[in-house]
């Protein structure tokens, strides 16, 4: 099994090392997902995985419509659901990530890294040619659009303890409450009944950009199953681009797409050793 495994690590990690190369100068798009933070202790979100957050109907519970019904509810939710976020730290393939970034850029090439999740482990690790599209958990804004603290421009740190009263006492005179408007405070992230467009810091703009000049598409731990990961593959499609994902499970895949196995923590690290890129430690 290792020597299966070791063989596998280094099939894919050669693929991965030649195509990044066959990009040259161009442009590499990378989209990652859930699975590119759970060997940091995050919960995935589709899947197999018994803690999978999607897998408790987060379409219903995770959209504006049920905020505006039922906010305390909500926001018990969020607070359970992404408790882990604040103690969390970068793992291997952040930190590859990082470090492919800088091998790109120094080469004279372009580079733009799409993450699906709202986590800052990407930025922790170095990664600065990023764009967070579902949102980010360190940050709060108003629920008003329009209000200085709210869509489709503002934002507040969450840091400032807006949410301490609300988490050591949970009810409706608790909630997080907006210092311009009164309105109550949501977290600053995308929704599922909501669009990329709705907030400039989504950064879809950069994906769309991004997507039309890709020499190379590489997904990290995605299902396949969000709008970005749709625009992406079908703008890759279009203009015949080597798309790559790395998911050592996954499921139906679409058409064109090539599926390498290891495990990101490791595959990363690996291909980057292979191209002589410099890792931290």
């Amino acid at each position: 099994m290792i020597d299966q495994l070791a063989g596998s690590l280094a099939r894919d990690a050669e693929i991965l090392a030649a195509a990044l190369r066959a990009a040259g100068h161009g442009l590499i798009l990378v989209v990652t997902g859930a699975g590119v933070s759970a060997p940091s202790g995050l919960a995935t979100f589709r899947g197999s995985d018994s803690q999978a957050i999607w897998n408790r109907d987060i379409t219903e519970v995770g959209t504006r419509a049920f905020f505006e019904r039922h906010p305390v509810a909500w926001w018990q939710w969020f607070l359970e659901r992404f408790a882990g976020l604040r103690d969390a730290r970068p793992n291997s393939a952040h930190h590859a990530l990082a470090a492919l970034e800088r091998w790109q850029l120094a080469h004279g090439g372009g580079y733009l890294l799409v993450t699906q999740n709202i986590d800052t482990l990407h930025e922790q690790a170095g990664s600065r040619r990023f764009v967070q599209v579902h949102g980010r958990a360190d940050r709060l804004r108003c629920s008003r659009h329009g209000c200085l603290n709210g869509a489709p421009t503002g934002s507040l740190p969450e840091s400032a303890g807006l949410l301490a009263g609300f988490a050591a006492d949970p009810r409706r005179e608790t909630l997080p409450r907006c210092a311009v408007c009164g309105e109550l405070l949501r977290a600053h992230a995308l929704l599922f009944d909501e669009f990329y467009d709705e907030h400039n810091d989504y950064g879809f703009a950069a994906v769309r950009r991004a997507s039309e000049e890709m020499a190379l598409a590489l997904f990290v731990g995605t299902s396949f199953a969000v709008g970005v990961t749709e625009h992406v593959l079908r703008q890759a499609r279009r203009s015949r681009v080597t798309v790559l994902s790395v998911d050592p499970a996954p499921g139906p895949l679409p058409p064109a797409v090539i599926n390498l196995r290891a495990p990101a923590e490791r595959l990363l690290p690996e291909t980057c050793r292979r191209l002589a890129i410099p890792l931290p430690g």
